[in-house]
């Protein structure tokens, strides 16, 4: 019965992840045609692609998406499961 429920956990888990993958390629593609179609209609109306006002959209959205994209690729790089496991003893001891 204990595996049955650690393999319900972990299909969970994974269930967790998928989901989240697929909201970023979701915000990715969404990023990518929006930003495809500023750039077509500022084309059309003639503004000139050196001009960096056609691209703070496309700039801050972006940060945005790199956010996106370290939160599903690189969920552990500051505070990830291992510390917050860390963490908890250190105070569990403090508190002996």
């Amino acid at each position: 019965m204990e595996n049955f429920n650690q393999n319900n956990i972990k299909y969970l888990e994974a269930a967790k992840r998928v989901k989240r993958l697929k909201g970023f390629y979701i915000h990715a593609v969404v990023y990518v045609l929006v930003n495809l179609f500023i750039v077509i209609q500022n084309v059309k109306s003639g503004a000139s692609l050196s001009n960096m006002d056609n691209y703070w959209t496309a700039i801050f959205w972006g940060v945005g998406l790199l956010g996106h994209g370290m939160s599903i690729f690189l969920p552990n790089m500051i505070m990830g499961k291992d510390w917050e496991e860390r963490k908890i003893r250190e105070l569990m001891d403090k508190n002996k």
